[in-house]
């Protein structure tokens, strides 16, 4: 499953590294994708192991807040 995460405004190239280290560690993600331009998180990730509640979660714990999230 591919979910995308509109989160607010990324403000610098470690918000980069502090996303995409957190949920490419979790089990279940496949890969995780910053779009620092845009503020968008990519997540390919298997459902049955983590769902798009649970990256929303881990990236609000972080301290950015979500906008958006759309899974398909």
């Amino acid at each position: 499953m591919r979910t995308n995460i509109q989160t607010d405004t990324l403000t610098c190239p470690s918000c980069i590294k502090k996303i995409e280290g957190s949920l490419n560690k979790m089990d279940g993600v496949e890969t995780a994708k910053v779009l620092f331009n845009s503020s968008k998180v990519k997540v390919q990730h298997d459902e049955a192991k983590v769902d798009a509640d649970e990256i929303k979660g881990i990236i609000e714990n972080l301290g950015y807040p979500v906008l958006d999230v759309k899974s398909r």
